[in-house]
């Protein structure tokens, strides 16, 4: 877990999810108790919840008849926390309510003053506000906001978010979920059986200070890594790259002799065709002037001449007539603009080479090679220019690699030594963890029915570094006095697990609080002695966090504050479900069917209320 501030919820509205029609589940701090026959939909509020931390949706979950499933939470979080700001970067928006701590629940009892319970074990140091850390202070203390979290998924299987009133990605959900709700279900058992899922959870316990290590060590193994695969790289490919220079150096060889500038294809194209068309360009500028000035046009005017005789006429006799001024002046201009005409081809014949065979040779020559370069480094002249631009610096890279390869191994070894250090001192952290975990779960174990139980957390470091270190961790179970521990996998029941994930997470909430747990039949294969255990367990557990339980044993659901039953209504082919709130009676015959299966049964009934008294003396 994060060491970010959570929150308390305080209430989910469930539209028509699995058989669930419609349902509000008022929840608040404490100890929250969900029942309900079977097939009456009490796993759909985990699944609720599943959706509003951001689990992948499917279409099978809304309810048949349904076009959507619909979800929405409502929380009470720290105004300045984590959370409240995660919801603000995404857009959303979260309501001030009141400053001042968020109150227990029913008939909730807090914890002493000591923070021990009665059996001993070390209770999760956070108030009995219930509400979750906030590095600024005591959790729950300080000004609260509301926070409201929706979720749909449509019958094709499209899914929608909101956040704070405002439409977000559903990762925006699993990242809030990470600060505000842990559920455990029957699936996390077969995890806890994973040495991946132990090593995780001895790391949770280990502290700041041990996160702060293994962050450490984490950066150093990436360096490692980073320059080990970039020396690998040289050594492995260096008859490659030696290939590659020589090629380069060939190219930057050809490419410099050759000195192509940019635009040279389209100039030198312009140039071949002026010299291919020499004589025809000749021809028409000397046609072209000998039109506009020439003497030989036999015996007609040329057009310099014609406009000259036109303007001494009208020049004759615009004095009578001031209209024909600018008419004068157009026609000297004319005439000076065709002599100017006449003065330019005169330059332009002068300069055309009558013997361009030698110049369109060495043009044609020119663009011959330069198309060879094109062709090989191209595929124009520009991209060849950048080829021989990049080309230097990467030659000289390559022409450096024996000294790289030195510099690298050097720093490999450096940085090999510093990881295997730092991972040294991460199996020492954890092995030292490890001892205080045992025992403390082992403690907790006591408290839960398993008296001859121990809990032994084993750290094997290994010869490989990795990324989480070097470690290898396990779980075992010693079922009873002088047993030889075993894997989890294979010396603990469903039961056992379930009371050993439930201590676990009791000494976890100690010194890594969680706001919100959810446990779905975390009783399996539990009954008696073991489940009241249970019970009291998770009363306890919940004076520093808010717990929501889904349970079919009446020993656990007695322990609670807040009692909700899922209660179904047959209907035609479709199960519709709601959900009510428990109290008095209505509460003591829902204990009685979980006893017994009688709910109007007395026996059920008076040992119902026995149950409920020794609950409300035990929590």
């Amino acid at each position: 877990m994060s060491d970010a501030a959570g929150g308390v919820i305080d209430e989910i509205t469930i539209r028509d999810l699995g058989v669930i029609a419609e349902a509000v589940l008022p929840l608040g701090p404490g100890f929250t108790a969900v029942t309900g026959e079977t097939g009456a939909g009490k796993t759909m509020v985990v699944q609720a919840l599943g959706l509003l931390m951001g689990e992948r949706a499917v279409a099978g979950q809304v309810r048949v008849g349904s076009a959507q499933t619909w979800v929405e939470g409502r929380w009470r979080v720290p105004l300045d926390g984590v959370v409240a700001d995660r919801v603000r970067d995404a857009g959303g928006e979260v309501e001030p309510i009141e400053p001042g701590p968020i109150e227990p629940g029913p008939s909730e009892t807090g914890p002493s003053e000591s923070g021990a319970t009665e059996t001993g074990a070390i209770e999760p140091g956070v108030s009995t506000s219930g509400a979750s850390r906030d590095g600024a202070g005591s959790p729950g203390r300080g000004v609260l906001a509301e926070l409201i979290l929706s979720r749909s998924v449509s019958g094709e299987g499209r899914s929608r978010a909101i956040v704070g009133g405002r439409s977000a990605p559903v990762g925006v959900l699993g990242e809030l979920g990470e600060s505000l709700v842990v559920v455990h279900g029957q699936s996390d058992q077969l995890r806890l059986r994973s040495s991946t899922e132990q090593r995780s959870a001895l790391d949770r316990f280990a502290g700041r200070a041990f996160r702060e290590s293994l962050d450490g060590y984490e950066d150093a193994f990436r360096s490692w890594q980073a320059l080990r695969d970039e020396l690998e790289t040289l050594v492995t490919q260096r008859e490659a790259r030696i290939r590659e220079a020589e090629a380069l150096r060939v190219a930057v060889t050809e490419i410099d002799a050759l000195a192509p500038v940019a635009g040279e294809e389209e100039s030198l194209a312009e140039r071949a065709s002026r010299l291919t068309n020499l004589e025809d360009l000749r021809l028409a500028a000397a046609s072209a002037r000998e039109s506009i000035s020439s003497n030989e046009l036999d015996g007609r005017a040329d057009t310099v001449g014609l406009l000259d005789s036109a303007l001494r006429q009208l020049e004759r006799v615009v004095a009578h007539d001031g209209a024909l001024q600018p008419i004068v002046e157009s026609l000297a201009s004319a005439s000076f603009l065709v002599a100017e005409i006449s003065t330019q081809l005169s330059s332009y014949l002068a300069e055309l080479d009558t013997d361009g065979g030698t110049e369109l040779d060495e043009v044609q020559d020119r663009r011959a090679a330069l198309s060879v370069l094109a062709r090989k480094y191209g595929p124009t002249i520009d991209d060849v220019i950048v080829y021989f631009e990049s080309a230097g610096p990467r030659l000289i890279e390559l022409d450096n690699d024996s000294d790289r390869i030195e510099e690298l191994t050097d720093a490999v070894a450096d940085a090999l030594g510093l990881a295997e250090t730092l991972a040294a001192d991460v199996s020492d952290a954890r092995i030292e963890a490890a001892g205080r975990l045992s025992g403390l779960v082992s403690d907790e174990l006591r408290a839960l029915a398993m008296g001859g139980s121990r809990l032994v957390v084993e750290v094997l470091p290994g010869t490989e570094l990795t990324p989480t270190g070097r470690d290898t961790v396990h779980f075992l179970l010693a079922s009873h006095a002088g047993a030889e521990p075993r894997p989890l996998g294979r010396g603990a029941s469903g039961g056992e697990l379930s009371r050993i994930m439930l201590a676990i997470e009791v000494v976890l909430a100690a010194t890594d609080p969680v706001p919100t747990f959810v446990f779905d039949e975390v009783d399996a294969g539990v009954g008696g002695a073991s489940a009241i255990e249970i019970g009291r367990r998770l009363a306890q557990l919940a004076r520093g966090s808010q717990v929501i339980v889904v349970t079919h044993l009446a020993q656990v659901a007695a322990f609670a504050t807040n009692h909700l039953s899922v209660v179904k209504d047959s209907e035609g082919a479709v199960t519709e479900s709601s959900v009510k709130q428990l109290t008095g009676e209505d509460r003591v015959a829902e204990m009685a069917r979980l006893l017994s299966g009688l709910p109007d049964s007395e026996s059920g009934l008076a040992h119902a209320r026995e149950l409920i008294e020794l609950a409300a003396t035990g929590r």
